[in-house]
């Protein structure tokens, strides 16, 4: 290793994901196997503010590579978003003797991590932990196929209650700004449609969908919506419309919300978010900066954090294809 680092802190910042206790592990572990001391900053940001630092060892995080949220919390902090509160922070590190930072979370903590470095010169390496999969530079997130086996889960069983009872179902899912949830979940289902923010399908094209199923045979389906989708203002206000000009569907809606990101992490998170911790710590140790840890054909890649925060993760094209033949 290129560095002489001798103490670095790991923090989870934005909305939690399962996997990232895992992510956590392997970046304790791995400071420990180098000889490297860790400190665990809870509750995001705002941990730095306040100096809510502890000292982890390998055995501190025993146990915890299959719990779903995050040991050491998260929180919201607007005072980081401060020069003065970041200045405290700053103090703080100084104090415990932290040469460098992991953050693990989405765009908005890599974001105050760039401006972190940028202002006191401070070492980072971001883990992107998001269920939401938006994050440019990895084909994966941590928390994403998580939330899929979630959703997935979820819609198996409003099906059981669509064919008992005839009934036309909108699941609206999480995915504000993309709707990598909602179309993987709409195919691993059987979905008779996906709405999602990238492709604007237009009231009057799902009408004709759902006529389409119900002369085909189909005496029950499932729409499932993302959160940030455009074809209404929201999914009831779809549902409403649809019910008003399909009087012959009984509609109901269903919105997953927060049980999407919980749950013990899948098997593949497990050893994603492991695979990155372990990455983060030695990309530090090598002497790298303002990078993000992320997996493109199977292998782990540095991307700048820059590019991570600006740019856009693109939807996969072959996938609304996929879709778009199997709803017939």
């Amino acid at each position: 290793m290129s560095t002489s680092i001798k103490k670095i802190g790991v923090l989870t910042s934005g909305g939690d994901a399962p996997g990232m206790n895992a992510a956590l592990r392997a970046v304790v572990r791995t400071a420990a196997y180098h000889n490297v001391g860790c400190v665990g900053i809870y509750q995001g940001y705002q941990g730095l503010i306040d100096n809510k630092v502890k000292v982890m060892n390998a055995r501190s995080v025993n146990n915890i590579i299959n719990k779903g949220g995050t040991i050491l919390k998260s929180a919201r902090c607007l005072e980081f978003r401060t020069k003065e509160g970041r200045k405290i922070a700053f103090e703080n590190l100084q104090k415990q003797g932290i040469e460098a930072l992991v953050i693990i979370g989405g765009d908005g903590s890599f974001t105050g991590a760039l401006i972190f470095q940028s202002e006191f010169n401070i070492p980072v390496i971001g883990i992107p932990g998001t269920i939401d999969n938006d994050i440019f530079g990895t084909s994966h997130t941590i928390g994403f196929d998580t939330a899929l086996n979630t959703v997935i889960d979820a819609i198996d069983k409003i099906r059981d209650t669509a064919i008992s009872h005839n009934r036309l179902f909108f699941v609206e899912v999480m995915g504000r700004d993309a709707g990598h949830i909602a179309l993987n979940t709409g195919i691993g289902a059987g979905a008779e449609e996906v709405l999602i923010p990238e492709e604007d399908m237009g009231l009057d094209r799902l009408l004709e969908s759902l006529k389409r199923s119900e002369k085909s045979g189909k005496s029950s389906s499932i729409v499932v919506v993302a959160e940030g989708d455009k074809t209404g203002k929201n999914v009831f206000e779809i549902a409403e419309y649809v019910e008003k000009n399909l009087p012959y569907y009984d509609v109901r809606v269903s919105v997953l919300g927060h049980m999407q990101r919980g749950g013990s992490p899948s098997c593949f998170d497990r050893v994603l978010a492991s695979r990155m911790g372990v990455y983060a710590v030695e990309a530090l140790l090598d002497g790298q900066s303002n990078m993000m840890v992320g997996m493109q054909g199977g292998e782990m890649i540095l991307s700048p954090l820059e590019k991570a925060i600006k740019g856009k993760s693109e939807i996969n094209k072959d996938l609304i294809r996929v879709s778009d033949i199997l709803t017939i």
